[in-house]
């Protein structure tokens, strides 16, 4: 896949000695054409370093690529995980977006699972249960946590508490101060054998004192039912979904209880127009290819090695931690498709925090850093709250980070000379509600398929995830003085864990 993008360094070489702002002042339209929206999602990619003879170079390697067709494939459930031989069919999950039977298929499982869902949301709305302990790890506990941190509302129904960290101060945590005869909880794991989620499981089921306000969602039911939870209060899952792709199926059960299950539809509602989108709109015209092809041109024409997201909405502050799991255990690959070595660098660190708060911390590196780092800046339009002049403040803040950024500011002082040329995507909702947000984490996705593709990677396998869990699956009974480390370093620190007990 080298060869495909091997034409953009000359690009890349071309612009090195074209400031960014100038390419913006020579280019009066720019700020008008290298903009899209796709309902409440507006983008604006002018301050990105590129130029139109660029863009041209990047939109020939996305119909090279046959990102369309890759974009359709993946909805009509083709093979596209084939290290393990599975489809990627989370699309199905919110709405009819292929006639494929496999697809069909799995909207059916989908719309089942949807209204047994419902039934517990309702059960548990009629019952004096006022909290809800959420207990997952990675795909399910980062999703339902962020989109129920940005869109509980005020009043709602339940109180969603999640617990993922093994730590056991986590759970100490998030228990206390809840009646346990009024909470109820949820236990969240594809296999139902993932050790943090286990344990933290069995803090909170003997905290509980009655079984019978546990649930479960997971692809096991035997190890389900061994824990102590009966069918009828266990939800799906199934293994064409991964982990990190799963909020929008029963694991957006917490979703569900912390919103209404008619806002978690809206929020399935809003990917599944992102997803047609991404599938119909022509190439120049397609939001969800733009972000890919910016995303490798920053990563294998510019060289940027980390990526910033910066949300200015406390709401999505959260936000950053999902992307974190999304694109990088998606695109975390050396070997392609075929078994070879990434002829390319794939994926940037992601990383980022929540505006204004970061433009306290870690903005000056960003503005006078010896590395450039492409960011992803995000707004909303409309403020939810009664107080305009703070909103006005956020957005006059969003909108001159991204400027200051791209322009800099010259001194004769080297200490406060601004560099500039520091490139950066907008996006902007109309309002933060289900629908907007639904589109927006679809759109990642979406981008972060379509960068796999160009890179000739599989975005849905993890391995990487494994090999550390084995190691410490390996250690634990050391620790306890029923064996011993092979590592010599291990060995050291074992000792010193010991001594320090």
């Amino acid at each position: 896949m080298g060869g495909l993008l091997e034409g953009l360094g000359a690009q890349a070489q071309r612009l090195s000695g074209t400031p960014l702002p100038a390419l913006i002042a020579d280019d009066p339209a720019r700020a008008r054409d290298f903009a899209l929206r796709s309902g409440p999602l507006y983008a604006n990619f002018a301050r990105q370093r590129y130029d139109r003879a660029a863009l041209d170079a990047l939109f020939d390697v996305a119909e090279r690529a046959d990102l369309i067709g890759a974009m359709r494939r993946l909805l009509d459930g083709a093979i596209v995980n084939p290290t393990e031989g599975r489809a990627a069919l989370h699309s199905a999950l919110r709405g009819d977006s292929s006639d494929a039977a496999v697809a069909r298929d799995a909207r059916a499982q989908a719309l089942q699972a949807q209204a047994r869902m419902r039934a517990l949301v309702e059960a548990l709305e009629a019952s004096d249960v006022t909290d809800i302990v959420s207990v997952g790890i990675g795909g399910s506990d980062l999703g339902p946590r962020l989109v129920a941190d940005a869109l509980a509302l005020p009043g709602a129904r339940f109180k969603v508490h999640f617990v993922s960290n093994v730590d056991g101060n986590a759970a100490r945590r998030a228990l206390a101060g809840l009646d346990p005869k009024r909470t109820a909880a949820v236990v969240i794991s594809k296999t139902f054998g993932t050790q943090e989620t286990l344990l933290n499981g069995g803090i909170v089921r003997d905290w509980l004192g009655d079984d019978s306000r546990l649930y479960a969602v997971s692809t096991n039911a035997q190890r389900v039912a061994e824990f102590g939870i009966p069918p009828e209060r266990t939800l799906p899952m199934w293994d064409w979904v991964g982990g990190r792709y799963s909020l929008w199926s029963a694991v957006g059960f917490p979703i569900a209880l912390a919103l209404g299950m008619d806002r978690f539809l809206q929020l399935l509602d809003g990917a599944a127009a992102m997803d047609a989108h991404a599938v119909d709109a022509p190439l120049r015209d397609n939001l969800a290819v733009w972000h890919a092809l910016t995303a490798v041109w920053n990563r294998n024409a510019l060289h940027a090695a980390t990526q910033a997201v910066l949300p200015y909405d406390e709401r999505l502050r959260l936000l950053p931690n999902y992307l974190q799991q999304l694109v990088m255990e998606s695109l975390g690959k050396s070997a392609t498709l075929a078994g070879g070595k990434v002829g390319v660098d794939t994926v940037p660190v992601w990383w980022g925090g929540a505006g204004t708060d970061t433009q306290h911390s870690f903005f000056q590196a960003l503005h006078q850093g010896t590395q450039t780092v492409p960011a992803d800046f995000i707004g909303v339009r409309q403020a939810d709250h009664a107080h305009p002049r703070n909103h006005a403040a956020l957005l006059a803040n969003l909108l001159a980070q991204t400027e200051a950024l791209a322009n800099g500011q010259d001194s004769d002082d080297p200490h406060r000379r601004y560099p500039g040329g520091r490139p950066s995507t907008l996006l902007l909702l109309d309002a933060l509600n289900p629908d907007s947000l639904g589109r927006l984490i679809a759109l990642y996705e979406h981008s972060v398929y379509l960068q796999s593709v160009l890179w000739g990677i599989n975005a849905f396998d993890q391995f990487g995830v494994e090999l550390g869990k084995q190691v410490a699956n390996s250690l634990l009974p050391a620790l306890s003085g029923e064996g011993e480390a092979v590592d010599p370093v291990t060995k050291a620190l074992l000792a010193e864990l010991r001594g320090a007990r």
